[in-house]
């Protein structure tokens, strides 16, 4: 049966980003919400949409809605996530699931007092390289992990006046804040260290201990260009390792013999190196970033059927990392 949602939020993300992919699953949007009149407009052209509001609150109350999604700031996911639950609305939202730790237990009781889901936005766990990594690491193939390093370079703020890096942390950086452990395993500890070259200009290591007994570091700041590749992972295990670029590209190295000086050097499918990476020429509507992929998951998952799909209880843990490392920083 097909999902009727209704929607809060037509930004350029919403509309360019989620929208589109979420129409590609058996999904009617039948209302749509922004308080800019022109945007609202704009989407409802868009997306053929005749209902418009906006009111959160009139969306929500609007007959015949089976779930409600949303794309809007922290505060807004809090109070229309929670208004949204207490009609007895599904719900999935963007990351992050409020401006706090404390907002997003409030939401994850509001869900359990419900008795309905409300699932995340958080798509790095179905970005193309991470998913094939993921993969790999759960397949047993690839051992224990031992390490985990890598970068997020994004979104530089080049700030004037009074520096808030709010929006860089909530937006971005909660996203390693949930990937660590969808790749390695529950952390146990953090640690966290920056260097700041003037207001606005951070870079910051923080340190992972695993459940599993791995370590990690993700360095993540606002001292790059976005022009420029800004994503990095990899993952070592014994004789193993996994390294991911901007999503999109795969390296599996293995435990290859030297080959140099063997007459019959060969390429074996049991120890040599294995790549990927996407055909971009290709006429398909793929989405490396993992938009679609996550959506896959959430319109089941929204009618109530069990999936992977990210919920609120795992936006508590990002939100209590995340606010856990801004402690040691101070920012």
């Amino acid at each position: 049966m097909t999902l009727r949602i209704g929607w809060i939020g037509c930004g350029v993300h919403a509309t360019q980003m989620l929208l589109p992919q979420l129409l590609r699953h058996d999904v009617e949007i039948v209302a749509l919400c922004d308080i800019d009149a022109d945007r609202l407009a704009q989407a409802g052209r868009q997306f053929g949409v005749a209902r418009l509001t906006s009111d959160a609150h009139e969306l929500i109350a609007s007959r015949g809605l089976d779930a409600v999604g949303m794309a809007v700031g922290p505060d807004q996911h809090l109070a229309f996530g929670k208004a949204a639950l207490e009609k007895g609305l599904p719900v999935f939202m963007e990351k992050p699931p409020s401006g706090s730790a404390a907002g997003a237990r409030e939401l994850a009781e509001a869900s359990r007092r419900s008795g309905k889901p409300l699932l995340l936005g958080f798509m790095k766990r179905y970005s193309v390289g991470n998913k094939i990594a993921h993969n790999v690491l759960k397949s047993g193939r690839f051992g224990d992990i031992l390490g985990l390093t890598g970068y997020y370079m994004t979104a530089p703020g080049y700030f004037a006046g009074n520096v808030d890096y709010t929006g860089f942390l909530l937006h971005h950086c909660v996203h390693y804040m949930d990937l660590v452990s969808h790749l390695v395993s529950p952390v146990t500890r953090i640690s966290a260290r920056k260097v700041e070259k003037t207001p606005g200009r951070i870079l910051f290591h923080v340190g992972f201990d695993f459940d599993c007994g791995a370590i990690g570091t993700i360095v993540m700041g606002t001292v790059q260009s976005r022009g420029t590749p800004v994503e990095r992972l990899e993952i070592m295990g014994d004789h193993q390792r996994l390294e991911i670029e901007d999503v999109v590209e795969v390296r599996w190295h293995r435990n290859p013999p030297f080959k140099v000086a063997d007459p019959a050097a060969t390429l074996s499918d049991a120890e040599d190196s294995l790549t990927w990476k996407p055909n971009f020429t290709a006429a398909a509507n793929e989405d490396y970033k993992g938009y679609h992929a996550l959506l896959a998951d959430v319109v089941p998952a929204l009618r109530g059927d069990p999936t992977p799909a990210p919920t609120i209880q795992d936006g508590v843990i990002a939100m209590e990392r995340l606010e856990e490392m801004r402690r040691q920083l101070a920012i």
